[in-house]
């Protein structure tokens, strides 16, 4: 088989293996919350220790979101379901570039003004794309254009949906970190774990939310119906 003829299905592979690494430490961070809440199973230490494990664990996903974006539309180019310009799949690999050392940047800095910097614009650049991926999708689904497919179409609607779903996480994740700090200053009480509790509650949902619009895109991607 010629190494051109070989492209193609790398990237596929590529693209379907982001979105194992993306759903399946997606999981693990998850499953790490769901101990960290076990007050009365572990010592505060333990918890503290699960925190930082999730922490770490978390960068999986937030590497694997960053890369979707220009994968995604080489994808589309190489296997021609969209004519998308050379210039827009190349911008989109500039843009997931700065997008994935600003998430790590923030992670080496983290607690700096530094890292406060990366995350704000980083969230612009995450509203940014959510509002791309909604107009290109429920243009493409009104007009037929510029993408064709109909599943295509659906999956850059729902991708867009996931960019929301996941920035309402980081937002709703927002007052942990007061929380936190209440808790580690004052230990383990009613009073400091409640609103801790509550607001992993709260964020819970839009997880869910995020898991159930990666399988449905997943499934688009692999099953293609639609036409």
């Amino acid at each position: 088989m010629p190494m051109s003829d070989l492209i193609y299905p790398s990237l596929v592979y590529v693209h379907l293996l982001l979105f194992v690494l993306w759903l399946g430490a997606d999981v693990g961070v998850f499953l790490l919350g769901q101990h960290f809440r076990k007050r009365h199973d572990y010592t505060l230490d333990q918890r503290l220790a699960l925190l930082k494990l999730l922490v770490l664990v978390d960068m999986t996903p937030r590497t694997a979101w960053a890369l979707m974006v220009p994968l995604s539309l080489t994808v589309s180019f190489a296997g021609g379901w969209w004519d998308v310009p050379v210039a827009v799949v190349a911008a989109g690999w500039i843009v997931g570039g700065l997008w994935l050392w600003l998430v790590w940047d923030a992670h080496w800095h983290d607690q700096t003004p530094r890292a406060a910097r990366n995350r704000r614009i980083e969230g612009w650049i995450r509203w940014l794309l959510a509002a791309g991926y909604l107009f290109l999708g429920a243009e493409s689904l009104l007009t037929g254009h510029p993408i064709a497919p109909v599943w295509l179409a659906w999956k850059a609607l729902l991708f867009g949906l996931i960019f929301v779903a996941a920035i309402m996480i980081d937002f709703s994740f927002k007052p942990v970190g007061p929380q936190l700090m209440a808790l580690i200053s004052q230990g383990s009480s009613d009073a400091t774990e409640v609103p801790l509790r509550t607001t992993m509650d709260k964020t819970r949902r839009w997880v869910t939310l995020t898991y159930i619009l990666l399988v449905l895109t997943s499934w688009l991607g692999v099953v293609k119906p639609l036409g």
